[in-house]
């Protein structure tokens, strides 16, 4: 079972600041736009898909595709509905993986996963919006990083 409360900070006071407390144990400030304190709660829901996705692929390329990533990122962009509620109604999720490499068909894979079988938030926005998903492979440059090279000795 999955479980939050939200507690109003200032009972007394015109402000919307809430500390929200999920099943975990974690806390953290809510806000609007007018308190700016803390995150709006839609931003939040934007934070669960791009970590719920993050999740998924991560774990897709690493175990089951062995990539050799030194860098990830998944950002994510929400248009809502102009009336209330203001579901979600397009999202744009762009992946940037960094590594040494890294199989584009992999990662297309490990993201149609992550949206076809194991990211519960994505599967709870695809049902008011569309989602359109982009990747950027990156190269890494490192050279203490690169995988050793192996050269036969010439005897």
């Amino acid at each position: 079972m999955i479980s939050a409360k939200v507690e109003l900070t200032q009972a007394l006071r015109q402000q919307r600041q809430f500390v929200a407390q999920t099943g975990s144990g974690h806390q953290m400030l809510l806000d609007d736009s007018a308190g700016g304190t803390g995150p709006k709660p839609i931003e939040l829901v934007a934070s669960g898909l791009a970590g719920c996705t993050a999740f998924d692929v991560i774990t897709v390329l690493r175990q089951k595709y062995h990539q050799r990533i030194t860098g990830y990122s998944v950002s994510v962009e929400a248009d809502q509905a102009e009336r209330p509620p203001q579901v979600f109604t397009a999202v744009r999720i762009h992946h940037t993986i960094t590594g040494f490499g890294i199989d584009a068909a992999a990662v297309e894979e490990a993201i149609r996963l992550s949206e076809e079988k194991y990211c519960s938030v994505g599967a709870m926005v695809q049902k008011t919006a569309t989602v359109h998903t982009t990747y950027d492979i990156q190269e890494d440059k490192t050279e203490w990083l690169k995988p050793a090279q192996t050269t036969a000795l010439v005897q």
